[in-house]
């Protein structure tokens, strides 16, 4: 069973979404902490990290040393992995 953290972000994306989608998106986090779920690694330039499908929403997570999954981001399909990769490349240029 794995430990599974939520970034700020991500709370402040749950906070946007109304009850029924927020709580399906909760509960698909919730059973990453058991390998549950529609996710699957990324590739190119999002190497290391995975997405977690949930309805039209996407959560981009990492497994971290030991049994700890992050969600470190989340946005709606069409935004989610442009802006993900603008933040990281930001990143990595600060």
């Amino acid at each position: 069973m794995y430990k599974v953290c939520i970034s700020t972000q991500v709370e402040a994306f749950l906070r946007t979404l109304a009850p029924t989608p927020k709580q399906r998106v909760r509960a698909a986090i919730a059973a990453l902490s058991t390998q549950r779920g529609d996710f699957k690694a990324l590739e190119n330039e999002l190497i290391g990290f995975h997405r977690l499908k949930v309805g039209r929403h996407r959560i981009v997570f990492c497994y971290v040393e030991g049994k700890t999954i992050d969600c470190i981001f989340a946005e709606e399909r069409k935004l989610v992995y442009e802006v993900f990769a603008a933040l990281l490349r930001e990143n990595l240029d600060a």
